[in-house]
């Protein structure tokens, strides 16, 4: 892989995006960071496009701030098309944007949640299948390409109800199916299962009652994890190997010997929440 990665990782004016782009853009990376928070104050959590763009140059890559709507796809083909201008190819595409609609967390049956939890199927699902859509160009022209979709263990166990199951375990197959016709261009697709993060929402839950959240405080990962675990990946010269599967990130962290900033390595939730899936290898066109 060139010195002179291009990225872009969607969804990163905070939480799993912003820790991801850090990590690339340390690791030397001009980063593209989108979302919608253009100043302080927008939304209800610190962070914007510009300030992590501004992190990542302080730490010695490039960031480029790109305001976008993830559920505006005119919005995403005028941020693929300003990196082809400016570079004319792609090397990692990370598909993280995702919405948390009021009420994911409530506990009770999915009827008894609001149905606006179904954004998730717009910005998450649909948004990654979007994004891979109008960066696919640009990825073929790269020599070792890579799509990362941000997933979790929601896809293959029951978490926050069948609206959020449905959107991870469909980002899953999504990588897998996307694996095949990115094959022939050297191009490899993996979804990515992140443990328990500490993002500015999960810090801020559990400094609100630290008596409570003391213990599963002490297992979290710092979002920058992920983005160490997908610079491993992308550097890998056998990364074709895992094209088409889901990845736990703590464990293939683990065999490509990342560890976490705090120079530990997280623990895998397998045991507690599962196995990865595993798709049939039969292609039908």
């Amino acid at each position: 892989m060139t010195d002179n990665r291009v990225a872009v990782v969607t969804g990163a004016s905070r939480g799993a995006g912003k820790g991801i782009a850090l990590a690339l853009g340390e690791a030397g990376a001009t980063v593209y960071v989108t979302g919608r928070t253009r100043s302080p104050g927008d939304a209800d959590l610190p962070g914007t496009v510009f300030a992590t763009a501004e992190e990542i140059d302080a730490r010695g890559g490039t960031g480029v701030p790109v305001v976008c709507d993830h559920s505006d796809d005119a919005q995403v083909e005028a941020l693929f098309r300003q990196v082809e201008r400016e570079h004319g190819r792609l090397d990692i595409l990370v598909n993280n944007a995702f919405t948390i609609p009021d009420g994911l967390t409530r506990k009770g049956p999915f009827w008894e949640k609001p149905l606006g939890l179904q954004d998730m199927f717009d910005v998450g699902m649909r948004s990654a299948y979007v994004s891979s859509y109008y960066g696919a160009p640009l990825l073929t022209r790269s020599d070792s390409g890579l799509v990362v979709n941000t997933s979790s263990f929601g896809g293959r166990c029951y978490m926050h109800g069948p609206a959020y199951g449905a959107g991870k375990a469909a980002v899953d197959k999504m990588a897998h199916d996307m694996a095949v016709d990115f094959k022939p261009f050297d191009v490899a697709v993996i979804s990515l299962w992140m443990g328990l993060l500490m993002t500015e929402r999960n810090a801020a839950l559990f400094g609100a009652v630290p008596e409570r959240y003391q213990s599963i405080a002490a297992t979290a990962e710092s979002p920058e994890f992920s983005g160490r675990v997908i610079d491993a990946l992308a550097r890998h010269p056998d990364r074709m190997n895992w094209s088409g599967q889901v990845l736990i990130g703590a464990e293939i962290g683990a065999e490509l010997g990342v560890v976490d900033i705090d120079g530990k390595k997280p623990a895998s939730h397998r045991p507690m929440l599962g196995d990865t899936p595993t798709y049939s290898t039969a292609v039908v066109d």
